[in-house]
């Protein structure tokens, strides 16, 4: 069964890829879209043996892959708990936008082309959820940025698709160099790669107090080492993940077509640092640095990305500066501890966020493939079903329960337990001392989230239309094919969080957790942030709830009563508008700081270095010499006889004259 799963998406990547212009755009739709509903229901299969307390851990080996020294390679599939939930999580979003995109892409003459980027995104995603060694979740890792830069860069012919599509591509590079030293570490520190050796042997490593590694000129004992490695693989999850510095590839990967923006962009792709973070939980809690740092970059995260927000006027970039927030939640639950919960938002923020991009691309299918809020206005009542469901998902992000209780939208139930989680942090002696920077940004960031969700829905829904009388006109609800995976990813957004919070961090959490997972999730009882979230007062419990209505309501002042508000309040403080507008201006500073002196000093070595010096002196300069030698030469030769004449008498009087001087052939030298 977990074979099936893995490879279903290869194969029909490979029928739709390679006979997709012999069967035609429709076959290759129904196939790939076929195996990858199959494989969302085997995974469905398989987490239900988790979450009913049936199944253990299972590895299954495919095939021997490296042999070389100390370094011995399988490839297995490996299924406990935490890869259940992944699955359920890529082959879900992945199934739902694979039939979405059917109608949404209709237009399309590449669709096969299209299919097949999309399953093999799909097959690289799974190889990584379901790696039993960390080289083939770097290969799975390393797959899913090779297929992104096919997706975002799928309409070609537009410059800044291509341009986007590179900007993700090389931002990705540099976590993953990260990434792969922090391999090369924990191959260094354990002689293995295998997640069992390396989380086996990890608590007796970090008890020696030797020198074990030199790192940068640095001589490094066991604490120090581990803090390194882990700091160099949470790099790669930075990157990955579109965490603060490295998140500039992130909004403008909405270059891509619609689908691919939910399925890499916010449920699957951008949450593998997600995982591999947890995943490799059994390294992280060796060392207390590392996830102070953690904490500190999801925080910032979770704030910077919801500020920027506030301002964007771009449907899709909203959606997209909201998951990279979002994304920053979940790194602060990983940062103290709380790996279920971090995993818990994960799995809510799927099926949401799916529901609000490809409710996105509902609304931009209908407006003629307008993507500006400003152009809309007044959709409410010619797209209902697109409203209501993008709706549940705006309820689902900004975070609408009731408090105190596990009533509510998957985010409310999610986001909170973060945010307890978070104070629960900074609570006895195993505080980190960066989990209350994490729970005030966190709160922060819940109301900046729930005014620009609210911002969105009105913009887009309420007031009058802006958009022109023509647009207007051709305003039309999507086809089933589309509205269909909405009902079931709303289905999601609403019950997710109440139907599985138990086994995620309530009275299950044990029996859900227990398949045998070497250390990678701590027990209840071990857990020192599950245990005091029970403790935290009752003002942190309620404090998101206030914050997203806070939120909510000078959305509804802004949008709805007095909309000239936000014009008045942006040119009252032009410059903080700006700031905030230019994304704080990071493009603009990593473009000074990186790409200028890039440009410069590749342009000198090639004018200056390779054209002026190595081609001028080396083999330009010898051919020119040489041409003019040759050109002197080729003067000499007239074709006028008394000119070669002329040359002859001239030739023996010089020899002659040699002759008399040398005293050669006169006898001289008998005297």
């Amino acid at each position: 069964m977990y074979s099936a799963i893995l490879f279903l998406p290869l194969i029909g990547f490979l029928i739709a890829g390679l006979f997709g212009r012999a069967i035609g755009a429709k076959a290759c739709e129904y196939i790939t879209s076929g195996f990858l509903i199959l494989a969302a229901l085997l995974s469905w299969i398989a987490f239900f043996g988790f979450w009913l307390g049936g199944s253990e851990l299972q590895i299954v080996d495919l095939f021997r892959w490296i042999d070389a020294g100390d370094l011995k390679v399988s490839w297995a599939i490996r299924v406990d708990t935490l890869t259940a939930v992944m699955l359920i999580v890529v082959t879900t979003v992945s199934a739902l936008v694979h039939v979405y995109s059917i109608g949404y892409m209709h237009h399309d003459p590449h669709r096969p082309r299209f299919f097949a980027y999309l399953s093999l995104f799909t097959f690289a995603m799974l190889s990584l959820v379901t790696a039993d060694n960390l080289l083939q979740m770097f290969f799975g890792w390393e797959g899913v940025g090779l297929a992104s830069y096919l997706l975002i860069g799928f309409w070609y012919q537009k410059p800044s698709a291509n341009a986007a599509a590179i900007k993700a591509f090389v931002v990705n590079r540099v976590g993953d160099f990260g990434f792969a030293l922090g391999i090369f570490g924990v191959f260094f520190l354990f002689d293995s790669i295998e997640f069992n050796t390396i989380f086996n042997d990890a608590p007796s490593f970090i008890q020696g107090h030797e020198e074990v590694m030199t790192f940068l000129g640095y001589h490094l004992d066991p604490h120090a080492a581990m803090t390194i490695v882990c700091l160099l693989l949470f790099m790669g999850a930075m990157g990955k993940s579109a965490q603060f510095l490295l998140h500039t590839w992130l909004p403008d990967a909405m270059e891509g077509p619609t689908p691919v923006s939910a399925l890499i962009h916010a449920a699957t792709m951008v949450t593998a640092g997600v995982f591999m973070v947890a995943r490799l939980s059994p390294l992280m809690e060796l060392s207390h640095t590392a996830l102070t740092v953690i904490v500190f970059f999801g925080a910032t995260t979770a704030f910077f990305a919801a500020t920027v927000g506030l301002v964007q006027n771009d449907i899709k970039r909203v959606i997209a500066y909201s998951t990279c927030s979002q994304l920053g939640y979940m790194f602060v639950a990983l940062g103290v501890g709380a790996y279920s919960i971090g995993i818990f938002h994960l799995f809510t923020h799927a099926f949401f966020k799916a529901l609000l991009f490809l409710c996105a691309g509902s609304v931009i299918h209908a407006v003629s493939d307008e993507q500006d809020m400003r152009k809309m206005g007044g959709l409410r009542k010619h797209i209902p079903i697109t409203y209501w469901t993008m709706m549940i998902g705006t309820l689902a992000l900004t975070g609408v329960g009731i408090p105190f209780t596990h009533i509510g939208f998957a985010g409310f139930i999610s986001k909170d337990a973060i945010i307890e989680a978070a104070f629960g942090g900074s609570m006895g002696e195993h505080a980190n001392p960066m989990a209350l920077y994490g729970f005030w940004l966190t709160v922060i960031a819940a109301a900046l989230t729930s005014f620009y969700s609210w911002r969105l829905t009105f913009m887009t829904f309420h007031g009058k239309p802006r958009a022109s009388v023509d647009v207007m006109k051709h305003v039309h609800e999507s086809p089933l094919v589309m509205t269909v995976p909405l009902f079931v990813l709303s289905i999601g957004a609403v019950l997710a969080g109440m139907v599985f919070y138990g086994s995620f961090y309530g009275e299950g959490y044990d029996a859900f957790w227990n398949t045998g997972v070497t250390g990678a999730m701590p027990s209840m009882e071990n857990s020192h942030v599950l245990h005091a979230m029970h403790e935290v007062p009752a003002w942190v419990k309620v404090s998101p709830f206030v914050m997203m209505v806070l939120g909510f309501l000078v959305a509804y002042q802004f949008y709805i009563r007095s909309p000239e508000m936000p014009k008045q309040l942006a040119e009252r403080h032009s410059g903080l508008y700006q700031f905030l507008l230019n994304k704080w201006y990071f493009d603009e500073l990593y473009d000074f700081i990186f790409v200028r002196p890039a440009q410069w000093l590749g342009r000198a070595l090639w004018k200056k270095g390779d054209g002026t010096v190595i081609d001028g002196f080396g083999p330009n300069g010898v051919a020119a010499r040489v041409q003019n030698v040759t050109s002197w030469v080729v003067r000499l030769q007239t074709g006028y006889l008394y000119h070669y004449a002329f040359a002859m008498l001239i030739g023996v009087a010089l020899l002659i004259t040699w002759s008399m001087f040398t005293g050669a052939g006169t006898g001289g030298g008998a005297h």
